[in-house]
């Protein structure tokens, strides 16, 4: 067991992509991921499973066919399963995903911002 907590600006300090998830942690099935976000991601959903943004700095605006919702630092939001959506942030913004191992940030759409999976710092 590692006795060491995990310093979570420190972690942000290693990458520098945007839409690139990064894992620091895993509890169980699931992996903590983080990422920097800029400019607007596409438009998917995961059919399988739900999907939690933690925003730790900045703002993330979610839009869904029918809303959208801001969340700002310290705040939260859970995404149901197979809930099209489409992330975007103006300014850099630095989030947190919760979710299952072998999530692809995409879901089923690959494109030009489908990133590896599974790769940890």
């Amino acid at each position: 067991m590692d006795f060491n907590a995990i310093n979570l600006k420190e972690k942000y300090t290693k990458f520098t992509e945007h839409w690139s998830p990064r894992v620091i942690a895993e509890m169980n099935d699931y992996q903590f991921k983080l990422v920097k976000v800029e400019g607007d991601f596409v438009w998917h959903n995961h059919p399988d499973t739900d999907e939690v943004f933690i925003v730790i700095e900045g703002s993330l605006l979610i839009e869904f066919r029918d809303g959208k919702v801001e969340i700002n630092s310290g705040e939260m939001f859970v995404i149901p399963k197979g809930v099209e959506h489409k992330p975007s942030a103006r300014d850099e913004c630095q989030i947190m995903l919760v979710e299952p191992k072998g999530v692809v940030n995409t879901g089923g759409t690959e494109n030009r911002l489908t990133a590896k999976n599974d790769v940890w710092i």
